[in-house]
């Protein structure tokens, strides 16, 4: 039942530790609601609960909508906020950006509770938030749904840390690790299905169409590109702020001019480019060309092996203000992208097939620095496949 304490206002009611947990649930939906439109700041997502245990508003944060989750719950709870509690899955901000502080408005409105799920990640406003308020009087719980929490919010906490984004492995392989048939097995039945079909199901798919909207870029080899004819575009069917940006790791600016992913550029919004292409060289002609179709094409310092080096493009989107990234690449990529040590989570899925011999494998080289175990696995199914999601480091810690 509800306990009814006397303190800073005549009465309030604190709701029982259940209903803690399914109005911080609510929050934590509502931040959901801005995958897609939140980037480059958090998912937040949040509820103001009257004193008599009743939802008094809802706020989730939105980038182009500019006002805060927190603010937009008050907003629409109104006197009824004097007394409430406010649920939250991120810390409430207390510094000045493009809003007013969210504490100050919490405080002004009456707010006696909080119960939030997790600190800020940006260690430059880590627990101040807390700090003003519990100065204010106001009750602070903060820890529920806290794993939960921390997903939600893991590109934003690897961005605000590091100035680079979230980067994702992601691949679809057979249970002997492989990504492709033989070439002499391989086939094209239509542009933008892989040359060796599908490896996994509709259902398995579908859900990559998530993990793409959820991300800010996708990135490949400029061989992907070359054998399977792409668009790489996010089909989830949800909205998004701003175009899933495409990168394309092509040294030698190979990129054919006729290729689907060029196509589609051209029809996309000229002032918001989709797609950005990394070299290391590359005929200067061909790179005019692409820049008068649209297309960003950047020049990055090459690594050992001559490709452009992927710290400088992480660094490069960083700046773009692209807090995720979702490798999609092959073997190469693959390969390069786990030996240099940029990838901080995996997402791989299995079919229930084997190619055996010949076939394109995951990697093209085993050799990386050191074997690395993954943490915080969890395992996914997709009617027959099975996908495997893991960490290779923690991106609020290292």
């Amino acid at each position: 039942m509800p306990r009814r304490l006397r303190g800073r206002f005549d009465s309030v009611i604190v709701p029982d530790q259940s209903a803690d947990e399914k109005f911080l649930r609510r929050a934590l939906d509502r931040a959901r609601q801005g995958i897609g439109l939140a980037s480059p700041n958090p998912h937040v997502g949040a509820v103001i609960v009257d004193s008599l245990g009743g939802i008094a508003g809802t706020g989730s944060y939105t980038y182009a909508g500019i006002k805060h989750a927190e603010v937009l719950a008050l907003e629409q709870a109104g006197e009824k906020a004097r007394g409430g509690t406010l649920y939250v899955n991120l810390e409430p901000h207390c510094h000045q950006g493009r809003t007013p502080p969210c504490t100050d408005a919490l405080i002004a409105a009456g707010i006696h509770r909080v119960v939030a799920s997790m600190p800020d990640p940006n260690p430059k406003v880590s627990g101040k938030g807390f700090e003003q308020l519990r100065a204010a009087g106001v009750l602070v719980e903060v820890g529920g749904f806290e794993a939960e929490a921390r997903r939600l919010n893991e590109a934003f906490a690897r961005y605000i840390r590091h100035g680079v984004p979230l980067v994702t492995l992601k691949s679809a392989m057979t249970l002997d690790a492989k990504i492709a048939p033989p070439p002499t097995e391989r086939f094209k039945r239509e542009p933008g299905i892989p040359a060796g079909g599908w490896i996994t199901g509709e259902a398995a798919r579908a859900h990559v169409q998530q993990l793409r909207h959820a991300s800010d870029a996708i990135l490949v080899g400029v061989g992907t590109i070359l054998a399977d004819d792409p668009l790489l575009t996010d089909r989830s069917g949800n909205p998004r702020r701003r175009p899933l940006l495409r990168v394309i790791l092509d040294s030698h600016l190979r990129l054919p001019s006729h290729s689907r992913l060029l196509q589609s550029s051209a029809r996309q919004d000229a002032s918001q480019p989709d797609v950005l292409v990394f070299c290391s060289s590359g005929d200067q002609t061909k790179k005019r060309e692409l820049q008068a179709r649209g297309i960003r094409v950047k020049q990055v310092p090459a690594a050992s092996d001559g490709k452009p080096d992927i710290h400088a493009i992480l660094r490069c989107l960083g700046e773009l203000e692209i807090t995720s990234v979702m490798i999609e690449g092959g073997s190469t990529v693959n390969t390069m992208a786990l030996a240099s040590g940029v990838v901080d989570k995996v997402f791989l899925y299995y079919a229930p097939k084997i190619l055996g011999d010949g076939s394109l494998p995951f990697s093209v080289s085993a050799e990386f620095p050191l074997p690395r175990r993954l943490r915080d696995i969890r395992i996914h199914h997709f009617d027959e496949d099975v996908a495997i999601e893991g960490y290779l480091r923690d991106p609020y810690t290292e």
